[in-house]
């Protein structure tokens, strides 16, 4: 999603759920500071990886049962939270996508393995900047939903599932099947509002639906908000 219409995305998000700008780039900063170290890659020398078709893991309940009922393609690109439930399975993402509030260890194991990490600062998020973001082995990517910099991308995407497919789409993926998504029914998470976890599927589905050319194995119930200009095929 080029920034013209994540932006328009993204001021909505803002006043939706009473985030703050500021607080976002304030992390960033602390993302960039933590990573000096870190193995940051180019994301355009990732398009040849996404040159096809991709798979996007998500977290929800249904993740095992969409596997087997549909193979993955490659590349596999997961969310944070699904990481632990895919090595489990013997599945071994090509790249991760994160806000580091999944199972950081899973994470970790992933990079090591070769998986390439999007590692995600948003304002509520800092501390486990601070804690964790150093901390991977493998190739980096730095993403923010606010202002990209030098090293420092803005796919577009809210929450990790979305942004995967953003990612995926501005990577070259001309086909997304996304599997282990349920915006319904997502699977519960210690210390998550349930409430704010639905508002925030919400506007992941809004998201996923401006895309073009997702395949999901679960139906969007609920009506979008679709705008015209939202969509980018």
């Amino acid at each position: 999603m080029r920034p013209p219409e994540w932006e328009q995305f993204y001021e909505r998000i803002l006043s939706d759920m009473g985030y703050s700008r500021e607080e976002d780039e304030a992390t960033v900063r602390i993302l960039k500071a933590v990573t000096t170290g870190s193995d940051l890659v180019d994301p355009d020398d990732l398009r040849p990886m996404f040159s096809d078709g991709a798979t996007v893991f998500g977290d929800a309940p249904c993740l095992e049962d969409d596997i087997r009922s549909r193979p993955p393609l490659g590349p596999l690109v997961a969310s944070g939270s699904a990481v632990r439930r895919l090595l489990a399975l013997g599945i071994r993402p090509d790249a991760v996508v994160t806000d580091l509030d999944g199972d950081i260890d899973a994470q970790l194991e992933a990079s090591r393995s070769g998986a390439v990490t999007f590692i995600h600062a948003h304002g509520d998020n800092g501390e486990l900047v601070r804690m964790h973001a150093g901390k991977f082995e493998g190739p980096v990517v730095l993403t923010t939903q606010s202002i990209p910099s030098t090293t420092v991308f803005n796919f577009g995407g809210f929450t990790d599932g979305d942004r995967a497919v953003c990612i995926a789409r501005e990577l070259g993926a001309r086909s997304i099947l996304l599997e282990g998504f349920d915006f319904e029914h997502p699977n519960p998470k210690e210390g998550s509002d349930p409430a704010v976890k639905l508002r925030k599927l919400a506007w992941a589905r809004e998201i996923i639906a401006s895309v073009g050319g997702v395949e999901t194995l679960r139906p969007m119930l609920r009506a979008f908000r679709i705008q015209p200009w939202c969509f980018v095929l």
